[in-house]
């Protein structure tokens, strides 16, 4: 059974399905035809074609479920070495022309380390997750001097804020000046 946005069944769905299978084997092994196989478990009957080919290739092990597809995830030993990680740099894993961790690098490093492949998106959830946050570098000039820059808000911008020019009357046309 599947689902438009990615769903699928549960653990329980997977493990009735799975209950619903070796019912299936039991009756191929007393020689049951598909279609009443099909009936008395109240499937397609195309499913139980499925099945017994699997069955017949692979045996009762083809037919047990394969676990949830689920998401990656990361376990608590692997987070752990990934901070370690994140923490020596970019440097250190053969970025070195800038020295910011971006979310595609951080996918690549865990794909690396861990070969599970996240996405950009799953990446920034993942570290969202554990407690990691966005953050953009201050970016300000060398030659800055916060100190000049205090100063002026003090001093200069009020002189300058004061000599706008009042509103007067006017007229939105071109040609007409404003009456009073």
């Amino acid at each position: 059974m599947r689902y438009a946005q990615g769903g699928g069944l549960s653990d329980a769905g997977r493990a009735a399905r799975e209950l619903l299978r070796l019912e299936a084997v039991e009756r191929f092994g007393r020689g049951e035809k598909n279609k009443d196989i099909a009936a008395a478990l109240r499937v397609s009957e195309r499913s139980v074609e499925r099945w017994r080919k699997t069955w017949r290739e692979r045996g009762k092990a083809g037919i047990l479920s394969k676990g949830s597809p689920g998401r990656p995830r990361l376990g608590p030993a692997q987070m752990e070495r990934l901070e370690r990680e994140l923490e020596r740099g970019p440097l250190a894993h053969g970025w070195p022309a800038d020295q910011r961790w971006t979310l595609a690098r951080i996918k690549t490093l865990i794909g690396r380390l861990f070969h599970v492949s996240y996405t950009v998106e799953g990446t920034w959830l993942l570290l969202k997750r554990h407690g990691w946050s966005w953050q953009q570098p201050a970016r300000r000039a060398i030659e800055r001097d916060d100190e000049a820059v205090e100063l002026w808000k003090k001093e200069v911008w009020p002189r300058v804020k004061d000599r706008r020019r009042r509103g007067a009357r006017g007229s939105p046309s071109r040609t007409r000046p404003g009456s009073r």
